[in-house]
């Protein structure tokens, strides 16, 4: 018959005396919140059979916190992984006991994106949100700050100085970065065509800026066409491109630098030859993975989501603790860059 694990098995396992042990399950004195984890950890691994008892006196050292999250797409594959790397970050996190709250926005209205923050501000300790610049969000985040819950923008920054800080990519370095690579790789110059969002995403205005610039300052045999709004649409995207495929026999390159991909790649694929046209989007799916490996896109530029989502659990708590000293700075991450030759 086995032994049965006992406080001393523990004690040694956790490198610590059989005293701190007996304090951790007794509670007869205060035991640092470091030591009861590697007590915790130990009496894991060996088995002990009272391991509960020490997560239960962890977890009511540790203070509880909310933490709400605004996205959109909620049937898009990169959203849906992005509430998953949330719930893993926030998971993860041994110094509150937290519970991510999300809720996706239906559509790009402001009001609704409005309606969404004042609903969670009455329930969670801090708000992260994808969502759309506009002066009624402006008050809402000055409203809900002024309360004390702190609100961080994600991928695109509004409610600029008011807002706690912005997370995502730098999105006027990311349009430079994807006019480089097409005139670059583009043998013949030619016309290149770019797709925003709207004018209400101010990373894509910055992307567009970016791109226009570098194309104007580094490659005069190339010429931007006006940018088209897709609305994050893939069916405007594909008639979009469909269209401009038609009207310029000179196009040499597209770049899609907010959603919608889909209907730029699905329409290339029915018109062009791959690599006849050169493609580059944002965020690497199933479907930006295709277009690489079948030649009609070049370059995937994607954002790190774990290390986005870790980061800003990290601010976020930093936020509720100090929301007065709100920095209303910008956190820039590293791009991913994936290439045809790196799948």
């Amino acid at each position: 018959m086995a032994r049965r694990p006992t406080m001393k098995d523990v004690a040694r396992e956790a490198g610590v005396s059989l005293t701190t042990v007996d304090r951790a399950l007794n509670g007869r004195l205060t035991v640092r919140e470091e030591t009861l984890r590697e007590i915790s950890i130990a009496a894991e691994r060996v088995g002990y059979h009272a391991r509960g008892l020490i997560q239960h006196r962890i977890a009511e050292k540790v203070p509880e916190m909310k933490l709400g999250f605004i996205l959109i797409k909620k049937r898009h594959e990169y959203y849906q992984a992005f509430e998953r790397e949330i719930e893993t970050a926030v998971a993860e996190r041994h110094d509150i006991r937290g519970r991510a709250v999300i809720r996706f926005a239906n559509s790009q209205s402001p009001e609704e994106f409005a309606e969404l923050m004042t609903g969670l501000a009455r329930h969670v300790d801090a708000i992260a949100a994808v969502a759309v610049n506009h002066q009624k969000l402006s008050q809402v985040v000055r409203d809900i700050t002024s309360e004390g819950t702190p609100v961080f923008s994600l991928l695109n920054d509004f409610a600029q100085g008011i807002r706690y800080s912005y997370l995502g990519l730098n999105n006027m370095k990311i349009g430079r970065l994807a006019a480089w690579m097409l005139t670059h790789t583009v043998s013949t110059p030619g016309k290149l065509g770019i797709f925003v969002g709207g004018n209400r995403w101010h990373g894509h205005d910055l992307r567009e800026v970016g791109f226009r610039s570098y194309v104007r300052e580094n490659a005069s045999g190339f010429s931007v066409l006006e940018a088209m709004v897709n609305l994050e649409t893939v069916e405007v995207t594909y008639e979009a491109t469909l269209d401009i495929l038609n009207r310029h026999s000179d196009l040499r390159g597209i770049y899609v630098a907010g959603g919608g991909m889909e209907g730029a790649i699905a329409a290339l694929r029915e018109v062009r030859p791959p690599g006849k046209v050169a493609l580059i989007v944002n965020e690497f799916t199933s479907s930006s993975r295709a277009a690489l490996a079948d030649g009609y896109a070049i370059m995937v530029i994607a954002t790190p989501l774990e290390v986005l989502c870790r980061k800003l659990v990290g601010l976020m708590i930093e936020g509720v603790a100090d929301v007065a000293g709100a920095p209303s700075a910008q956190h820039f991450l590293e791009p991913r860059i994936v290439l045809p030759e790196m799948l």
